[in-house]
């Protein structure tokens, strides 16, 4: 999350944002898809490291999730991955022909080798 936009949440109020390329990228799979409220973000235990990202769209909003808007985007996280990715930025990157998702989570002490799970 970039400073100014950490700067404009208010203490104590969680959030996750998007940068301008993934939330265009959201929006082209979801507008090609032709449904979907947005895009899901939670994580699960796994991996050498404890946890895994894991990322669909979201095609409904639970009791228990917590819905961000940004760039125009629903992010929608379930209160128990919020914990544990609270202040995170998620950023696509492009590396040859291949475009994947980038998390930028502040509350990472650790990750493993290959980049495939983190620790809290």
């Amino acid at each position: 999350m970039s400073s100014a936009r950490r700067s404009e949440r208010k203490r104590g109020q969680m959030a996750i944002s998007l940068t301008e390329p993934a939330a265009e990228r959201v929006r082209d799979h979801l507008a090609a898809r032709g449904a979907g409220l947005g895009l899901r973000v939670g994580v699960k235990k796994t991996g050498c490291n404890g946890f895994a990202y894991v990322v669909n769209y979201a095609d409904s909003i639970d009791d228990g999730d917590v819905v961000f808007e940004d760039h125009g985007i629903r992010v929608v996280v379930d209160r128990d991955s919020l914990e544990l990715i609270d202040g995170t930025e998620v950023d696509v990157v492009k590396e040859g022909q291949n475009e994947a998702f980038k998390f930028r989570n502040p509350n990472v002490t650790g990750e493993c080798g290959c980049g495939e799970s983190f620790s809290v």
